[in-house]
């Protein structure tokens, strides 16, 4: 099936996110006590809503927010292939919801255009739309699937591909990298330090470096897939915000 993708067509994505209060006691009431009654079957006798809020907080759309959507593209030169950065990253999270949206409203519209993320389908993909509707944006056309029967929707996930029908575990791509010998740069944070980044350090540039650097991984651990060429580090171009 990969063999038959147009590489032109497919925009490569990865999100970074936070807890949208960095501490659990600065919660409101109401929200506190919604947050524990999500989470009490995970509550256990050594771990507090305050640590399960400080792990947990960020990947629920209800409790979260988006910082950083970081996308890729693939195009062919003379030379090889050529791989193209950008990311919409900012404090205010409608606005690069607003941004990401209109990428994806100018030039991803059409059934033939396809999105593609690692374990997209179960986080980045509902996640983007969830955080839309909360902020009042109507979704974009590649991204307004429900309804759609799941041969209706050509979006990508390459978790899914790996798992060839398997559902029982998870694969991240960090692993996946490393069993197909894809070099990829030594990070300095990882995904338990972005909170942290952002509200202690408010380094918002360094988050979309490492959001960056996944979409750069997505993309060659897609190609390794596909059974084509790694695009040199040399031909990855990255655009200004």
């Amino acid at each position: 099936m990969l063999e038959k993708v147009q590489l032109d067509k497919v925009l490569f994505l990865d999100i970074e996110t936070v807890p949208q209060v960095y501490q659990f006691n600065t919660l409101d009431e109401k929200s506190k006590e919604l947050f524990e009654a999500k989470t009490r079957f995970m509550q256990k006798e050594d771990k507090q809503f305050e640590e399960l809020y400080g792990e947990r907080a960020s990947i629920y759309a209800e409790f979260g927010k988006i910082v950083c959507i970081s996308v890729g593209i693939v195009s062919e030169t003379r030379t090889g292939k050529q791989m193209r950065l950008k990311s919409f990253y900012h404090d205010d999270e409608e606005t690069l919801l607003k941004q990401f949206k209109a990428l994806l409203d100018d030039r991803y519209n059409t059934p033939f255009h396809i999105l593609c993320g690692h374990n997209a389908k179960e986080f980045d993909f509902p996640y983007i739309c969830r955080r839309m509707l909360i902020n009042g944006i109507t979704l974009p056309a590649a991204l307004d699937i429900a309804g759609k029967k799941p041969w209706e929707i050509s979006h990508l996930d390459t978790m899914e591909l790996w798992k060839f029908g398997d559902y029982k575990a998870y694969t991240s791509l960090a692993l996946l990298c490393h069993v197909f010998q894809i070099p990829t740069p030594k990070d300095d944070i990882s995904g338990a330090d972005v909170a942290r980044v952002y509200y202690e350090e408010n380094d918002l540039e360094r988050i979309k470096v490492y959001c960056e650097k996944d979409v750069v991984a997505l993309i060659q651990l897609f190609l390794r897939m596909k059974g084509d060429a790694l695009v040199d580090d040399s031909e990855i171009q990255y655009s200004a915000k």
